[in-house]
């Protein structure tokens, strides 16, 4: 069941160790190493999106790899939420984030 106006995050989507055809949707130089499903909530709490963690979901693309799934509110285009809770998660990291150009 789809949750109206939620959009699905998953860790695969920000993480800089996976590659495009394994479900990164953002840059790499923008993405981050292991992102963690309490780093992601956080992020998007801090962004305003409303998080709920399903920490018993596995990504579809590696199902047998149980890694959960945060739901934020639909605010945008899911690649630029994407990318917002990336480089939100770097500055909870302290890594230095990219200039925007």
């Amino acid at each position: 069941m789809k949750d109206k106006g939620k959009l699905v995050i998953w860790p695969a989507y920000i993480d800089q160790t996976k590659s495009r055809s394994s479900g990164r949707i953002i840059s790499r130089k923008n993405s981050i190493k292991e992102p963690h499903l309490n780093e992601i909530k956080e992020a998007a709490r801090q962004l305003g999106l409303n998080p709920e963690v399903e920490p018993e979901k596995a990504y579809p693309k590696s199902w047998w790899e149980v890694s959960g799934r945060v739901l934020v509110d639909d605010k945008g285009p899911k690649s630029v939420i994407a990318k917002q809770i990336a480089l939100a998660i770097k500055k909870m990291r302290g890594q230095e984030v990219p200039a925007k150009t």
